[in-house]
């Protein structure tokens, strides 16, 4: 007779419910990227202020997961995962409703919250429910969630937007969450007796280095990378020179003082938020490399993409999110071609890298000002199997040689890595396209230099507004030029992520050890 524990072993329910809990999280990270141009002409924000919108979310879900990894590995797993449900229904609801930057900033941070409690949660269930070739089936689910989701956000954000308005792209969570939440019922609770202890100087000197370090990277445009291009504010004491390298100061010290700290805190067998010898083991150190690799290039190419399609291809919302939709197919389509590979999980990630890589070097070059709405279908489809194949095996990889009684941490350290390259993805990529729109605009259109700022703040957007011909026509070559450029160093990045491939060990189908 099999057991209560063994059949909920052996069922798939769990499996989907938390399948569908983190589809949520993932598309919330994504799906308002096609709303940003209804949301910057609803709200009044500036390109920087819509690369917040993104990225914070992106931040506080970064900063915050590991310290409640540990809460859930603690204090259990099943009961961490719905409240950072509530958590982040509660803050959708906050986005619904706000009525000013400031407000919709302020709620996607609590999103972040409930979503680094949910993310992890996740993993950790799956990587304990799970053995033996169901868990290499749970892990390709899992990663064709986080890649095909993020791509599916744009199509659903597309037809809500187009529809209902952009603040149904956040009221649109509430039927899923609450479905999901009666579903956690359904999914068995865990524990780890060990976890538990609080390091605080470690969670501030973490959150602290990150904030920074992003505060930086999205800000420079406005501010100036050393000379003051801006106004920083009658508060700032240093005339002649920018905040922004002060940012990346107390970014290097803080996050250098976060180590020195957590090295100390294990020496002394105390509780530690970052568990370093993870990165000891080759598998967990470069596949997180990889991992990030892949999220910073995917994630900064769904910020650029639909920009481009609306403003200044004139293509609905609607239109835009479904062309985006094909990297989502491509991901799907991908998660059920990786069980059945004949290849290691090192060459199924090599394999998906390279062809993410080649792909968004075929975007770049396929990007005009006379792009049809389907042109870039088929390679956004091999884009998407890469990131299927890459994004399947990764936690498969990474957990390989990750002692069982550490498995928790590392679930979400490598949540951790893949939000930071999201945040890092978004700022840096923005931060080329605005740099390019700027001087594409001045090349272009020298003498219309208040016309190129707008372009240049707006990130585009401002390019559907133009109503002379001739100037509308220039704006538009000059988005192209400014997202070939985004793509194509997309695509470098990704090839540098083959490159972090090579330094993995071949796990093959060795399971956990401790198993």
């Amino acid at each position: 007779m099999v057991s209560l524990t063994e059949r909920t072993r052996q069922s798939w329910l769990p499996l989907f419910v938390l399948g569908v809990g983190m589809s949520m999280i993932i598309i919330d990270a994504t799906i308002v990227n096609v709303a940003v141009p209804a949301i910057m002409a609803d709200v009044g924000l500036a390109a920087t202020d819509v690369e917040w919108v993104n990225s914070i979310y992106s931040l506080s879900f970064a900063a915050l997961l590991i310290p409640l990894s540990r809460m859930g590995d603690a204090r259990g797993r099943r009961r961490t995962f719905a409240i950072g449900l509530i958590v982040f229904l509660a803050a959708s609801m906050l986005a619904a409703a706000a009525g000013s930057g400031a407000l919709l900033i302020g709620a996607r941070v609590l999103q972040g919250v409930g979503a680094s409690m949910v993310v992890p949660m996740t993993l950790a269930i799956i990587n304990a429910l799970y053995t033996g070739p169901r868990r290499t089936v749970a892990f390709a689910v899992w990663g064709s969630i986080i890649g095909g989701m993020a791509a599916l956000g744009p199509l659903l954000g597309g037809w809500v937007v187009t529809d209902f308005g952009w603040r149904w792209a956040f009221w649109v969570n509430l039927p899923i969450g609450l479905l999901v939440l009666l579903g956690t019922v359904k999914v068995p609770e865990s524990k780890d007796p060990g976890a538990g202890g609080a390091d605080v100087p470690g969670v501030l000197l973490s959150v602290l280095g990150t904030s920074a370090l992003v505060f930086g990277l999205i800000e420079g445009q406005r501010y100036g990378w050393f000379t003051p291009t801006g106004d920083p504010g009658p508060a700032w004491p240093f005339d002649g020179l920018s905040p922004i390298p002060f940012a990346f100061g107390l970014a290097t010290l803080s996050l250098a003082a976060f180590v020195l700290v957590e090295r100390a805190r294990a020496r002394a067998g105390r509780p530690v938020v970052l568990d370093l010898s993870l990165f000891a083991i080759p598998s967990f150190r470069y596949g997180g490399a990889a991992a990030m690799i892949i999220t910073l290039g995917e994630f900064g190419l769904i910020l650029v993409l639909p920009l481009f399609l609306q403003a200044a291809i004139g293509f609905t919302a609607f239109t835009a999110g479904l062309i985006i939709a094909s990297l989502a197919a491509g991901t799907f389509l991908a998660g059920g071609i990786v069980p059945k590979l004949p290849l290691t999980p090192r060459l199924i990630v090599r394999l998906g890298l390279t062809l993410e890589a080649a792909a968004a070097i075929a975007i770049g070059l396929a990007v005009s000002p006379s792009l049809g709405p389907w042109t870039l279908a088929p390679w956004l489809v091999t884009y998407g199997v890469g990131v299927g194949f890459a994004s399947a095996q990764l936690p498969n990889v990474m957990l390989a040689d990750v002692p069982a009684h550490q498995s928790g941490v590392a679930s979400g350290l490598q949540s951790t890595i893949r939000q930071l390259g999201a945040a890092i993805g978004i700022a840096v990529l923005g931060s080329v396209l605005v740099t390019g729109l700027g001087a594409a605009m001045a090349d272009r259109l020298p003498d219309e230099p208040a016309l190129g700022q707008a372009v240049r703040e707006s990130g585009g957007a401002a390019i559907a507004g133009i109503r002379n011909p001739a100037q509308h026509a220039a704006a538009v070559a000059a988005a192209a030029d400014a997202t070939r450029r985004v793509t194509v160093v997309t695509g470098i990045v990704l090839f540098a992520g083959v490159g972090a491939t090579l330094l993995l060990p071949d796990t093959g189908g060795r399971r956990r050890k401790e198993e």
